[in-house]
């Protein structure tokens, strides 16, 4: 079995090459640190699966996961990530991806995720499974947020973070008018009218951790 690790931090990979290592006997392992090198290495090699960090400099992890899936429309997907389920993991799995374990979930999580995967269904952990029924059945409307374009998604958190427009624009790789320009919309979509408001909102629906 041959795993493609993406994640910009060294420690994650050894951290993930133990923990797969002794569960997958004889699996190899790819890295990649960030969303170029990942695509580059999705486009000239064979792999069984993908562990892709939702959170990469550059080019996020939910615009890689697209990619990929243009790229490699059948290769397993597992989005692996700091935040919170209620933050990426339904975003993730309607973009494609084969499944959403975070980072501080138990290790046999992404363990029967990747099982799961490689055979060919999609990886839901118990807890958002339940959640997703809990919703279903009080037939719960969208929140307001859930209208916004993943960039904007992601804007709208580093805003809630605290983080400049020239900080968001470094991170993102782009200019600080589009970074402007997305923070328009946002307000716009969520009929808001300043960034403390905005701030507020996302405080209120804990997106801001």
């Amino acid at each position: 079995m041959k795993i493609l690790i993406v994640d910009d931090h060294t420690v994650i990979h050894q951290g993930l090459e133990r923990i797969l290592g002794d569960e997958f006997e004889g699996a190899t392992f790819g890295k990649a640190r960030h969303s170029q090198q990942a695509l580059d290495l999705v486009s000239h090699e064979h792999w069984d699966v993908v562990v892709l960090d939702v959170d990469l400099p550059g080019r996020g992890g939910l615009d890689v996961l697209k990619l990929i899936r243009t790229e490699r429309p059948k290769l397993p997907v597992i989005m692996f990530s700091m935040h919170s389920e209620e933050q990426f993991a339904v975003r993730s799995l309607k973009a494609g991806a084969s499944g959403y374990v975070a980072k501080d979930a138990a290790s046999d999580q992404l363990v029967e995720a990747i099982r799961k995967a490689i055979r060919g269904g999609r990886y839901v952990s118990p807890a958002l499974a339940e959640k997703l029924a809990t919703d279903l059945s009080r037939d719960r409307l969208s929140a307001p947020h859930d209208i916004l374009s993943d960039r904007e998604f992601e804007v709208m958190r580093m805003i809630a973070a605290g983080k400049s427009t020239t900080a968001m624009a470094d991170i993102l790789s782009l200019s600080v008018k589009t970074v402007s320009t997305y923070r328009t919309r946002i307000l716009e979509k969520l009929q808001l009218e300043t960034t403390a408001e905005l701030i507020r909102y996302a405080i209120d629906h804990g997106l801001d951790r």
